[in-house]
């Protein structure tokens, strides 16, 4: 892309999504977070560059290629593993369901590659042959496919701590995860990694490993959170150029946005002086490249967002125009608690689950069928305008309609 189309994004970046009327404020590295009421959770991926614990800029429209990267990750696995995600009402902002995050963060990888601590290749390149509970054959070489892709969990490091290496033995032992919820975390992300490999080929793109975060929602099940395959939470390398490079010994072609990174540390200690101002031009070339890579992984194509509306304000409104049309979901009925009075307009068709337990009371979404495959669904057309009484007893005498039965005669309403 040109960068001088993005100049004019420059002086229009969202450094930050402090919003004073909004509750729950918690900001991170990148992204600024809010909680509403229900259970809901507002997720703003802001303009900041992070590196060695802090914030080293902005870079123009990164919040807006990592949101929208994630939507078409979230978009295109959904069918086979659920995630947080409930709307997106500003192309900056997803609106998902509050987790309860899991202990461990799990890395899934297909190649011989890495430069943190936690990475397997400066581990092996070490001498070291057990890592993450899986024992290494001799004579794997850097950037090499491994003889099977592999999981490499880690803790979760909660208020700014240090992620510290796992192997499924210490994950069951230690009482992080049961046996049966760590099968499910694993198949998933195995799930998941596939199908962005797959995906990742047709683009001519080799997706080399990546992180993901799951977490329980309020119904106990485990899902997807944070992102998905973006370029900050995944590693690509360009197919084409691969083996050539590989026999010219050089490293894998990528989308480079390390350029920043490097060019602050041959001018100071980043963990101890502070931060030169980084040029005009290295942050077109890197917003640039997060564009690149929104088209690339996508195959779509980036929309700019207007330039003479500041970001800040077009995603507070956004917010607020959502947050307008939010109904708190109430608690699960419980035995005993009786029916409840809705009001129905004529024509129009509803659902109503015997599970009383569903995001949009009394109104069921169809998730209990992956926990509680017992109860039974209902769908029903308003011959009338006004008032109905739906119950979630599952012995009346005309569903989904109550006639208060249960009260005397069955209990497990």
């Amino acid at each position: 892309m040109d960068t001088r189309i993005l100049e004019p994004y420059l002086d229009n970046v969202l450094e930050e999504a402090a919003f004073s009327d909004l509750p729950g404020h918690y900001r991170g590295k990148v992204r600024d977070n809010y909680d509403l009421p229900g259970g809901q959770r507002i997720i703003i991926t802001s303009d900041r560059i992070s590196a060695f614990d802090r914030n080293l800029t902005t870079i123009p429209l990164k919040g807006q290629v990592l949101t929208q990267i994630a939507r078409f990750w979230f978009d295109t696995t959904a069918d086979i593993v659920p995630n947080h995600v409930l709307a997106y009402p500003d192309p900056n902002v997803v609106i998902g369901e509050k987790l309860k995050i899991l202990p461990v963060e799990v890395v899934v990888r297909d190649y011989m590659a890495g430069t943190t601590g936690t990475s397997i290749w400066p581990m092996y390149k070490s001498g070291k042959r057990d890592m993450y509970g899986i024992t290494f054959p001799e004579g794997l070489q850097e950037n090499l496919k491994l003889p099977q892709t592999i999981i490499t969990p880690t803790t979760k490091a909660f208020d700014a701590g240090h992620d510290e290496p796992l192997s499924t033995k210490d994950i069951i032992e230690k009482g992080l995860l049961t046996q049966n919820q760590w099968q499910t975390v694993t198949d998933m992300a195995l799930a998941l990694f596939e199908r962005g490999r797959e995906i990742a080929s047709e683009r001519g793109l080799i997706l080399v490993d990546t992180k993901y975060e799951f977490g329980f929602d309020h119904r106990g099940r485990i899902v997807l959170g944070d992102e998905i395959h973006t370029p900050d939470s995944s590693r690509y390398w360009f197919a084409e150029t691969y083996q050539a490079r590989l026999e010219a010994g050089q490293k894998p072609e990528s989308f480079d946005k390390d350029f920043i990174r490097s060019w602050v540390i041959q001018r100071c200690d980043p963990y101890k002086d502070d931060i030169p101002e980084i040029p005009r031009d290295m942050r077109l070339k890197t917003a640039a490249v997060y564009i690149e890579a929104f088209e690339r992984i996508t195959g779509q194509k980036f929309a700019l967002p207007d330039v003479k509306q500041p970001p800040k304000m077009r995603i507070h409104k956004a917010i607020k125009d959502y947050s307008s049309t939010i109904v708190p979901r109430p608690p699960p009925k419980k035995a005993g608690d009786g029916p409840m009075e809705v009001m129905l307009e004529k024509g129009k068709m509803y659902s109503f689950c015997t599970c009383g337990y569903s995001r949009k009371q009394p109104f069921c979404d169809g998730a209990h069928k992956e926990f509680a495959p017992d109860y039974k669904s209902y769908k029903f057309e308003a011959k009338e305008d006004g008032s109905a009484w739906l119950c979630c007893c599952k012995n009346t005498k005309d569903q989904p309609f109550c006639d208060g039965a249960h009260n005397t005669l069955n209990e497990k309403s």
